[in-house]
């Protein structure tokens, strides 16, 4: 926690638990803030949020409005499930009277008398209301009655010291339609929000937070994620995982299988990442579901996000394997969660696993790396999402197992995954032909935490689950899906007597 975190007294909170740590603590009293956003990005909805974390406080607010009636405001509230008791809304709106041919000529009124009289109007209500919290929606009224860019930053700044000197949080709203992209609010705002709102080629629509500016607050610079659900805005701060360090002795975890553990050399260390990887039905997803079963006999927690196969099928599979997970489910200790592709952000996707960690998870699956990195092609960085998320479990002594899917079955293969940068250690399964029949192999080819079999060995899955067999001595060339037996007089009866 920061020393401005401290000073609470400095601070109002914005409604919004994710923002207030984004920005570290709130918003900081008595100053004007600027949120802007084009239309649908979520302006209103954050007003009325900062708003009511002030009707909690008892205070006294003010909503007034230049665009949006107070019945539209109220509709907003809702469908969002909130009441706006206690929130003074104030219309400063256009008289029905310009819509009367007898009174057209007032809309050609000189813009400096127009804008004075909604200037006053306004003054006159925050005066007679008082209010701790202001919001003032929107700016791009106010800019199209100043005739010229001079006066409409005079008005703006003659605003800002009249709010602040009377011990007022104000909140202006700008939807950003000016298409000259002015920034007069910019320089004068004590601090800048941007909410952004991006359609992609296929699913929901992105939005992102973005802190421009927050004078004499070291808030969480970057992009941050954020989505419009019932109860209000749910946004997903960048994960710093840097922010969070802690120390801990590496304990190892078995699998409870004593031949993969002797493979491991004796196990998994605690806070490491372990990409399985191998072409598709070489058992990746079973093997990361023995070390969930493992977690679970050790009476601890685990959680599962799984991208292609339906938690339905995983679970039955599971269980004609007899890998029981089921259990866990009942009892609270395994948490699965379906990831939906189509809806993906990757700050939500990275919040909810960071959640299950902060829960107590020992052991976390993600299934598969392919699915993340693909549900989402026109993201950028993935890569280095995924690298801050596995440090951010790393440092919680989280176990993390990533499937990942090489393309190919036998010969050569490709992986658009760099393992080496990825992961602590990679587990390689391969199909490899030996008398005529496909058949599944075995190995650890990187362990950073301690030293490991470099053999590599048999495997088999079958309704009694995983078995590791004997170290593949008779054959060259395994990796390469293309075997040869290194003597020709060994037999297919030999083998499967060793």
């Amino acid at each position: 926690m920061t020393t401005q975190e401290h000073l609470t007294n400095a601070f109002l909170r914005s409604g919004i638990t994710s923002l207030d740590e984004i920005l570290r603590g709130g918003f900081t009293r008595d100053r004007l803030y600027l949120i802007e956003g084009s239309p649908g990005s979520g302006k209103t909805t954050l007003a009325l949020q900062f708003l009511l974390a002030g009707v909690k406080q008892g205070e006294s607010l003010l909503y007034i409005t230049l665009s949006e009636t107070a019945v539209e405001l109220r509709s907003i509230a809702m469908a969002h499930g909130w009441s706006l008791e206690g929130i003074h809304i104030h219309e400063v709106l256009p008289s029905e009277r310009v819509l009367d041919p007898d009174e057209q000529y007032s809309i050609f009124h000189p813009s400096d008398v127009e804008m004075g009289t909604t200037t006053k109007a306004i003054l006159d209500m925050v005066d007679e209301i008082k209010p701790t919290r202001l919001v003032l929606d929107s700016l791009s009224e106010l800019r199209l009655l100043a005739s010229n860019p001079l006066i409409y930053r005079r008005q703006v700044l003659a605003f800002k010291q009249f709010i602040t000197s009377r011990s007022c949080t104000t909140l202006f709203l700008d939807d950003r339609t000016s298409s000259d992209g002015d920034l007069q609010v910019r320089s004068i705002a004590h601090g800048v929000i941007s909410l952004k709102r991006m359609t992609t080629d296929y699913g929901g629509i992105r939005r992102r937070l973005e802190v421009i500016k927050y004078r004499g607050v070291a808030f969480r610079e970057g992009l941050h994620d954020y989505k419009i659900q019932y109860g209000g805005l749910a946004i997903f701060p960048r994960l710093v995982a840097a922010e969070s360090r802690e120390f801990f002795l590496q304990n190892q975890f078995a699998s409870g299988i004593e031949e993969l553990d002797s493979l491991l050399g004796g196990g998994l260390e605690e806070g490491s990442s372990t990409l399985i990887i191998g072409p598709p039905g070489t058992g990746k997803s079973t093997l990361a579901s023995q070390f969930v079963l493992s977690c679970l006999n050790q009476d601890k927690k685990a959680a599962m996000f799984i991208f292609e196969e339906s938690i339905s099928n995983m679970l039955n599979r599971a269980d004609n394997l007899d890998i029981g997970l089921r259990s866990g489910m009942t009892s609270g200790k395994l948490s699965l969660h379906q990831i939906d592709p189509a809806q993906l952000t990757p700050g939500e996707f990275m919040a909810c696993v960071c959640r299950a960690a902060d829960a107590g998870a020992k052991v976390i699956v993600i299934d598969s790396l392919n699915g993340f990195l693909q549900a989402m092609p026109s993201e950028k960085l993935l890569g280095t999402h995924m690298h801050e998320l596995l440090t951010y479990l790393g440092q919680r002594s989280v176990i993390t197992l990533l499937v990942g899917v090489q393309q190919g079955m036998l010969g050569g293969m490709s992986s658009g995954i760099d393992a080496s940068y990825l992961a602590d250690n990679v587990i390689l399964l391969r199909y490899y032909e030996a008398f005529g029949e496909v058949q599944q192999a075995i190995s650890v080819v990187k362990k950073r935490g301690s030293s490991h079999e470099r053999t590599i060995r048999r495997m088999e899955i079958g309704s009694n689950g995983i078995q590791i067999g004997p170290v593949l001595r008779e054959f060259h060339g395994i990796l390469t899906g293309v075997p040869k037996l290194a003597d020709p007089s060994h037999s297919k009866d030999r083998m499967a007597h060793d």
